[in-house]
């Protein structure tokens, strides 16, 4: 897909919770074509400690108010520095990048389970409404630490069915996504995921266990977007080393290392 350095103006900033911001940016033009469980690359200004732009999942398109949605944890100076967006402000931007999640044809009876842990929620969303589009009805699985760890909550529930893990058991059933009793209850025949690389790979293992078909989006250090760093890259099943944000971040975990 074509790339595109974009100015793009911010139309909101709310802070969703102490560690999270909702960055929402729109163009003075039409917004390209973005795949689910694409990246963009965004430019953060005015940070001393900042040089290179930060990677960030894109969360959500709204087609109808020409919108950007990006999901920021804030981790370190340039996230922070990112929070503080105000509206009007111009942010310059990279998109979009990588690969997106596989999309069923129209017309197939699957059912489709969508997991997010932390952060990893964040592309879930954008690919839950695009399969709601083409006709399906997916079932979301979140998980977090807590109650309030859970984000978007409300609009997750737009697009399908939403169950919850909390670590201390304050929303949803306790404990993590993988115990969730739906993994026993539903079988389903595609499994998308996105969150901390210990959580994916469990999802990965259960899939494999019960031949379900899994793509996993890599959350890799992806300094340069365009393959010329190597900072992201991931052992693939043959052993050799492929970058995340050329290749990815989006893998069927059948081309990946895990289940070796």
């Amino acid at each position: 897909m074509k790339k595109y350095i974009l100015d793009m103006k911010v139309t909101e900033n709310s802070r969703l919770h102490k560690n999270y911001c909702l960055l929402k940016l729109t163009s003075a033009d039409d917004l390209p074509e973005m795949l689910p469980g694409q990246f963009v690359e965004v430019r953060v200004e005015n940070s001393p400690t900042t040089f290179l732009r930060r990677p960030i999942s894109i969360n959500f398109v709204d087609q109808a108010k020409n919108e950007l949605w990006l999901l920021i944890q804030l981790v370190g100076d340039g996230t922070r520095k990112m929070a503080e967006f105000r509206p009007g402000d111009l942010v310059n931007i990279i998109l979009p990048l990588g690969n997106g999640f596989t999309i069923p044809s129209k017309g197939m009876d699957k059912k489709l389970l969508l997991i997010g842990g932390g952060v990893g929620t964040a592309p879930m969303l954008y690919l839950g409404a695009c399969l709601k589009e083409a006709g399906f009805e997916p079932v979301f699985l979140l998980g977090a630490r807590s109650r309030e760890d859970v984000l978007q909550l409300d609009e997750f529930r737009k697009y399908g069915q939403v169950y919850v893990t909390t670590e201390d058991g304050s929303l949803g059933e306790k404990g993590y996504v993988t115990n969730h009793s739906i993994l026993e209850n539903t079988r389903f025949e595609q499994i998308y995921t996105c969150g901390p690389k210990p959580m994916m790979m469990a999802v990965a293992k259960y899939a494999g266990s019960k031949g379900i078909s899994c793509e996993v989006s890599l959350e890799n250090t992806m300094a340069c977007g365009i393959g010329a760093c190597l900072c992201c890259v991931e052992k693939n099943k043959e052993g050799h080393h492929v970058c995340v944000c050329t290749e990815g971040p989006v893998f069927n975990i059948e081309n990946l290392s895990w289940l070796n």
